[in-house]
């Protein structure tokens, strides 16, 4: 930082060269605690700063840069050793780094469009009302485990599990379901869940072993509440199965479309069960 004032030189004080360049004095101070751009000359009586027209291409050099998104870091190292060759290399690699990033946003992007359309769905909802439909094919990952609910939070720690050494966060609204086993379900036995499964969007990565499920016929109903209200709709669904000639064909599908991840009104809660079923011959 230099500290002698040449009277030849045009220099600007701090508060004007921000006006010039429409930024704040915060902002040059950063930069200069940054290493990129140090004040041409500072009062030591009075410690004010002041700039020197010969800066200016400095500093319309680091915001160009800002502009494009590169780190303080990199600027620095590149006004130490400005080259045609450097800059080239700093922004081919910044051309990456936003390509990257585009794709990041992108999936981003694509998750927010799966959680609208699910909770405008549901959100627009036919309760109690038993439906022959399909289980849309899906890739799982899950995980057997013995457990009774009485809110979601009971489902934290095996959530916890399934996301365990996993980069990025899989859980979401109303992608956290579980299950009971075809054996358990002839049993009738509706109030202890044995699989906990994490519903995987096409774009998601996941480390560790997943599970493809085809598309699969079911009955199902959707119903205002939580896991503590649904044995009574598991033995309305196991009823109308039975006198509409079907039989269950594999474990439940249930899973709250609308919770406290949502809304504290419980009035508004939504609960999904499906039950996979073929006709008998």
């Amino acid at each position: 930082m230099g500290n002698h004032y040449d009277k030849d030189k045009k220099l600007f004080k701090i508060g004007e060269v921000a006006r010039i360049f429409n930024i704040s004095m915060g902002t040059l101070r950063h930069y200069e605690k940054a290493g990129l751009l140090k004040p041409e000359y500072v009062d030591e009586a009075s410690g004010y700063r002041y700039y020197s027209d010969r800066q200016f291409e400095v500093l319309n050099t680091i915001r160009y840069l800002r502009v494009l998104d590169m780190s303080l870091e990199e600027i620095a190292d590149f006004l130490k050793d400005r080259d045609i060759d450097v800059i080239e290399e700093k922004l081919e690699n910044q051309k990456a780094l936003i390509a990257q990033k585009q794709h990041e946003l992108e999936l981003v992007s694509r998750k927010i469009d799966h959680r609208l359309e699910q909770i405008r769905d549901a959100v627009q909802s036919e309760l109690d009302v038993i439906r022959e439909c399909t289980i849309p094919a899906s890739r799982i990952v899950w995980m057997r485990d013995s457990l009774k609910l009485s809110t979601y939070l009971d489902l934290e720690e095996q959530i916890r599990i399934l996301q365990k050494n996993q980069s990025q966060p899989l859980v979401f609204m109303g992608k956290v379901g579980v299950g009971i086993s075809q054996e358990t379900l002839l049993a009738g036995q509706y109030g202890n869940y044995e699989l906990v499964y994490i519903i995987l969007d096409e774009e998601d990565e996941y480390k560790g072993e997943t599970e493809y499920i085809e598309e699969l016929p079911c009955v199902s109903v959707r119903f205002n509440g939580s896991h503590k209200e649904a044995p009574a709709y598991y033995k309305a669904l196991a009823r109308y199965i039975k006198e509409n000639g079907m039989e269950i064909a594999g474990f439940s599908r249930e899973v709250t479309l609308i919770d406290n991840g949502i809304t504290n009104d419980e009035s508004k809660f939504v609960t999904q069960i499906s039950i996979p079923v073929k006709k008998i011959k």
